[in-house]
């Protein structure tokens, strides 16, 4: 019972790199210029990342989002001591 699973096992690794070659990969032409939205590259983000101060913004958006949870968890074990 055992050895007859190993078997398939042993016999499907085996087989595994072949069946990539005979699926009939194809690749689909590019539509659209490449982009999903046709208005084109970031036209579907609610912010404009080409601004000036975007990288400051950006990271301070960062440092407060995964900080805050953390300054929360401290004031709530400090309270009560």
């Amino acid at each position: 019972m055992i050895s007859g699973t190993i078997r398939r096992s042993a016999l499907a690794a085996r087989q595994s790199p072949f069946v990539a070659a005979r699926r009939n990969l194809s690749v689909t032409p590019a539509r659209m210029g490449g982009y999903h939205y046709p208005e084109g590259p970031r036209s579907n983000l609610p912010f404009n990342p080409l601004t000036k101060w975007f990288a400051v913004r950006y990271v301070s958006f960062c440092v407060v989002g995964f900080g805050l949870p953390f300054g929360i968890a401290v004031y709530q074990l400090r309270k009560n001591a």
